[in-house]
């Protein structure tokens, strides 16, 4: 199997912005509605959408359509493996406690 020819980088950059960072933490529990996730960020679908092109792109993220909603989900395992294989999860933790003082 050919591994996925993904900037890890950009991964983590996506996961760290804000607002995309928001997002995910929604998608941790299982897929949302892209309208659910544009109320809770505070950002139209189609943001949305923008900010999450790139993981989508390499399958970090999951698009489906039901019913003329899309359906934005999250392969965490895979979000979890970009982390540990670049021995980024201690830095990942402390940004993410960083990041959480912040907002709180």
């Amino acid at each position: 199997m050919l591994e996925d020819s993904y900037d890890k980088n950009k991964v983590i950059e996506c996961m760290f912005d804000p607002t995309t960072s928001e997002i995910l933490a929604e998608l941790e529990n299982g897929g949302k509605e892209s309208i659910h996730l544009a109320k809770i960020s505070k950002i139209s679908e189609e943001e949305v959408r923008e900010r999450l092109s790139y993981l989508l792109e390499h399958k970090f993220i999951l698009e489906k359509k039901e019913n003329e909603k899309i359906i934005y989900s999250a392969d965490t395992n895979k979000l979890a493996e970009v982390m540990e294989k670049e021995g980024n999860f201690d830095s990942a933790m402390d940004g993410l406690a960083k990041m959480d003082s912040y907002l709180n």
